[in-house]
């Protein structure tokens, strides 16, 4: 009977101990212990993956990137090519954004998963094992990549069909023909924004409250505009930029277009030396 007896307590001992050495992991994982984490796996620097090799973004220039972008707390971060997922957990930890990373390897998508969980950011963040040009990312409205130039440009037709205003900021590499619209240094690191810029090529018509109006020809290549400006049976050639949904078109001397466009329409003000004036421009076709 005693022996018995020591049998189940030395059991029950073992079972105590394997418990309470579970449960002492886990509390070191979600208080911040990412060296649990790199148990299991650890990458280094320079290893290939299935498009770019491995090289990680300092949490210094991730910052500099979603400030960049203007990153709040009221937008949803998306990392295309996550790697460990340091961009995701700036943007959950610093900007208290939403934040999701694309991570196409699937042990690095553990280990910035992990990482998250230990920081107490999953509420907020998350890595995702996927591929980027076939996992849904548009609900975005910040993206952010540290990809070679020919990836971007086979995103580049998904992004500029995603909602103007939308922001993307690259580490280093561009997007081509593409110009950025901003860009920053850090230790020779580039990081450059470019917001996508709403549709306008096209007819409009423009008419004010009083009965007067004009007409605007545009074409468009990313946020560039160029066209014709027909107002009072004479045409002129104009230029303009696109910010996002924001347009500004110089009609020559001191008389410029500011407005907004929704859809097939430009709610407009036009100001020239007499003042300026409420206008409503509709595309005709």
């Amino acid at each position: 009977m005693r022996s018995i007896a020591k049998s189940a307590f030395l059991s029950m001992a073992w079972t105590t101990m394997l418990l309470a050495a579970t449960i002492a992991e886990s509390a070191a994982t979600s208080t911040g212990n990412r060296a649990e984490c790199e148990r299991a796996y650890k990458p280094k620097f320079g290893q290939r993956g299935k498009d770019v090799a491995w090289e990680p973004t300092t949490s210094a220039l991730a910052a500099d990137m979603l400030k960049l972008a203007k990153t709040t707390a009221r937008d949803r971060v998306y990392d295309l090519g996550a790697g460990d997922g340091a961009i995701v957990i700036v943007a959950a930890k610093q900007f208290g954004a939403t934040a999701v990373g694309i991570e196409y390897n699937r042990d690095l998508a553990k280990l910035g998963q992990c990482y998250i969980e230990a920081d107490g950011l999953a509420d907020k963040a998350q890595v995702v094992e996927g591929d980027i040009f076939k996992t849904d990312f548009s609900s975005a409205t910040v993206i952010t990549l540290f990809l070679v130039p020919e990836l971007n440009l086979r995103l580049r037709p998904t992004i500029l069909n995603m909602p103007p205003g939308t922001r993307i900021v690259s580490h280093m590499h561009k997007f081509y023909e593409w110009n950025w619209d901003d860009e920053i240094e850090r230790d020779g690191e580039h990081a450059r924004l470019w917001i996508v810029p709403a549709k306008v090529p096209g007819k409009w018509e423009f008419k004010e409250a009083k009965g007067g109006s004009f007409g605007l020809e545009l074409q468009q290549t990313f946020q560039h505009v160029t066209g014709n400006l027909r107002l009072a049976g004479q045409d002129s050639k104009v230029t303009g930029i696109l910010r996002g949904a924001e347009i500004e078109i110089d009609f020559g001397g001191q008389r410029r277009l500011t407005g907004k466009v929704d859809n097939n329409k430009i709610v407009a003000s036009v100001t020239d030396a007499r003042g300026t004036t409420q206008y409503i421009g509709t595309l005709t076709h």
